[in-house]
Parts: C-alpha cells; structure tokens; sequence
C-alpha cells in the first residue's frame, strides 16, 4: 500500500529525446504524441497551406522525424520491396538533401497493406537510425555517412515477419532500443547507439507485435516498457534488467499494433487497461488504477494530451475523450475513418489523419468541437509529425509540409 501510494505521488514523465521543437522518433518527443509548437494549421487543401510536397521514390508507412531542421524518411521500391531508400530532406525548402540505398538481407514478404518501410526511424544530435520490417538496420550520419548496419534476420534465422514488422526503434541515452517480438525468434534488445553492437538482449513473447516501446522517468528512474498482448514489462534501457512486470490477459489487441500513453502517473495501453507504475522502491508489482472497453482503437495509440485522454474507435468511428485518471468518458465526436495513424497534439489541437488522407483537426477541450476537416487525396497510414509550426504528412508516395503560409512564402508545388 505504502508503495502505491509512493507511485501515485510521482510524477510519470516520457523522456524526452533531442532538442525542442525536434521529432526524433515515432509519436515525437518521448513517444508522446504532443508537441509544444503554436500556430499550428487548422485548415489546408492544394491550393491553401501545403509549403511544400515532395515525390517519394517508392511505397511506405513509417512516419516521418524531424532534427536540426532536416525530415527523414524511409521508402522500399522493387518488386519484392528488397531495395530500402532512405531519404532526408530540408524542413523549411523540401530539398531532397540526399538519398542512400540498401539490398534488404531479410524476408521481405509480407501484408498487401503493409511494406518493408513501415517501422519509423528515429534520429538524435548524432544519426539516423532505420530499422525495415525485413530486419535490417542501419544508421547513417545527418550527412547520409554510413556509420554501421545490421543484417538481423542473418544474426537471427528464427525471425519470422508473416504480415510483416512495424514496431519503431527509439534511442535512449546511449542505447537504440529495438522491439522485434515475432512469431519466431522474438526479443528486446538495447544496443549500443555508436557501434550497433548488442549491450543487451532478452526474449520477449512469441506473436505479431507492432507495439513501439515508451521510456518512462519513473521518480527519477528510466524505465523502457516493452507491451505485448498479455504482458508489460519495464527494462533498464542501459542494462535490460527487468525493473517489473505485469501479466494480464486483453492488455493489447492482438496483433498488439497501439503503442501506450502515459500521464497522470498511469500508463494506458491499447486496449483500454491503465496501469499504475510501482515506485522504484516498491516490492510489488504495477496495479490496475481503472478498465474500459471503450477504448479499443485496433491501430491507432491512444493519446495524453495536458489532462484527457484521446482514443479513435475503429469500429464505431469515434473519438472519445476521456479523463485520465479514472478512465470516466467526458465525451464523444463521430469522426470519418478508418484510422492507421495515430493522433498527434499540438497548439491546443488535436490531429486525427484517417486512411484516406482525410485530417480531421479537433480542439482540445471539455467539449467536442471539430475546427477543420482536411482532404489530401491520398491514402496515408503513417502517424503525422510537427515541428517548426508545420505538420508533415507522408503518403505512400510523396512528403507533405502543411504550414501556415504567407503567400509571398508559398513554394511553387512539383
């Protein structure tokens, strides 16, 4: 008792990675979803508030990140998706920057609509790092500067992708850590960020998992949350020492594809469960602070944004806003999906990309209230970023820079 209200004292905080107005890894900041930007767009179309829209050399689903100014991206062409692209390009202009390619050394079957170019690379003051769903890595410098590569599926035959693999890196510190939970081998692992070599690896349960891990600072503890479909588990990103654990049947859909939100001292994953980290000093495990069975939002993470939380229900089409500490719904707005995406936060607004391409922009508050409604005509399924006062949109085929813009500032479209 004593521990858990220890834990509930403590403020729950993500940790944050590179600079502010930096999104360096899928769902930005810490994996929250939130940005601290203001005078972020509400309405836009092909005529009004695109800055820029760049081709893409072939298909994808990862996000795109922003550091430095620079947007990275990953693409795979070919006609088994065995080339890998990955991509940099100017913020401000929408300058390709450079290009690198790679021959994927994995199995690169997998769902119609998935691809190879569906994790999210991630980025820090030092590299990119981009993992494919065929299991190769690499990392390159901010100049494109190959720094090294791993062939996982050649350092682990047992990896099976069936469907394909989506679960994003994020560095932390000095270590990338890499979920790749599959029906074969399946593993956590931290690995060293400058050389690529293993620090550590534990075993993970054996099933399609697409869940992107959450570092947590738990009381001044850093705590990496690995969420499977009946687990979650806290490592030591340097060490991978299990902190602790909970076991429970439905935490995630299965395959588990929504990554967890975290506030207000809990963590919430994709099916609705809230968890309540014990404190670093605590001997018990994690308790369920509240359940709810309307959150059930199939791909697409749920969302902490300053006080509730945001979830899209797939099958109802609907955005539910719910209080974040005891899991009570505040209310509900029918939204057109269906969503791959996940929402993102922002400007007090909040960013709701459907599979259409359709971005529905929602203000933040104790009431359902639609500001915009936003076609781009054509299919996303990749979770939006911002930064530098823009959203950047990636469809299968080209990047977008979505931006208030002064008309003088407009960049003649390709």
């Amino acid at each position: 008792m004593k521990g858990a209200l220890t834990s509930a004292l403590c403020v729950l905080l993500l940790a944050a990675v590179g600079a502010a107005g930096d999104w360096p890894q899928f769902r930005g900041p810490g994996g929250k979803g939130v940005s601290e930007e203001t005078g972020l767009p509400v309405k836009w179309g092909p005529a009004e508030n695109v800055k820029w829209k760049a081709e893409l050399p072939g298909r994808g689903a990862s996000s795109p990140v922003v550091v430095g100014g620079r947007v990275y991206v990953t693409a795979c062409t070919g006609p088994r998706q065995e080339r890998l692209h990955v991509l940099a390009f100017d913020g401000a202009a929408g300058k390709r920057l450079w290009e690198r390619q790679f021959w994927a050394t994995g199995n690169t079957l997998c769902h119609p609509k998935t691809s190879m170019a569906t994790p999210t690379p991630a980025a820090d003051g030092e590299a990119v790092y981009a993992l494919f769903a065929s299991g190769d890595l690499v990392a390159l410098s901010h100049d494109g500067d190959l720094l090294w590569y791993r062939a996982l599926a050649r350092d682990y035959p047992q990896i099976t992708n069936q469907v394909g693999m989506a679960a994003s890196p994020v560095p932390h510190e000095d270590v990338l850590l890499v979920p790749l939970e599959t029906a074969g081998e399946s593993f956590a692992a931290g690995l060293d960020r400058r050389t690529g070599r293993n620090r550590w690896k534990v075993p993970r349960p054996r099933d399609v998992n697409w869940v992107t891990p959450l570092v947590l600072d738990n009381c001044g503890r850093s705590e990496a949350l690995f969420v499977s479909a009946n687990l979650v588990t806290a490592y030591a990103p340097e060490s991978g020492k299990k902190l602790w654990e909970h076991a429970e049947e439905g935490l995630s859909p299965t395959p588990s594809v929504p990554s967890p939100a975290a506030g207000e001292g809990l963590v919430v994953t994709g099916n609705g469960v809230a968890l309540r980290p014990p404190a670093p000093s605590a001997s018990e495990g994690a308790e369920m602070a509240w359940k709810s069975n309307k959150l059930r939002p199939a791909y697409a993470s749920p969302l902490y944004y300053g006080g509730p939380l945001y979830a899209v229900n797939n099958t109802a089409t609907l955005l539910n806003c719910f209080d974040m500490k005891s899991g009570e719904v505040l209310w509900r707005q029918r939204v057109k999906g269906p969503f791959s995406a996940s929402p993102v936060a922002g400007d007090g607004k909040v960013y709701l990309v459907n599979e259409d391409g359709l971005t529905t922009v929602v203000a933040d508050g104790p009431r359902a209230r639609v500001l915009g409604t936003n076609p781009l005509g054509e299919p996303v399924l990749a979770t939006p970023a911002i930064s530098g006062g823009a959203l950047f949109l990636r469809s299968e085929r080209h990047l977008y820079c979505i931006k208030e813009v002064i008309p003088n500032e407009i960049d003649s479209l390709p």
